[in-house]
């Protein structure tokens, strides 16, 4: 499967935002995240960095 866990970069480490995140849309402030299982989430701020190998996509909050 191709589906990637969220995380939000804070000052004290990484948070999981959602596991098995199937698609990224921008937004006009911030980012939509959908799971494979239809759950829906908001993050106010922007693509950090992406490692597809590993699944993980970063994001960091709009200050």
């Amino acid at each position: 499967m191709c589906e990637a866990n969220a995380y939000l970069i804070e000052e004290d480490g990484n948070k999981l935002v959602m596991e098995a995140v199937d698609t990224v849309e921008p937004e006009d402030d911030g980012i939509k995240l959908i799971s494979i299982f239809g759950e829906q989430k908001f993050v106010k701020g922007t693509i950090h960095s992406l490692a597809l190998v590993e699944h993980n996509i970063f994001l960091k909050a709009k200050e």
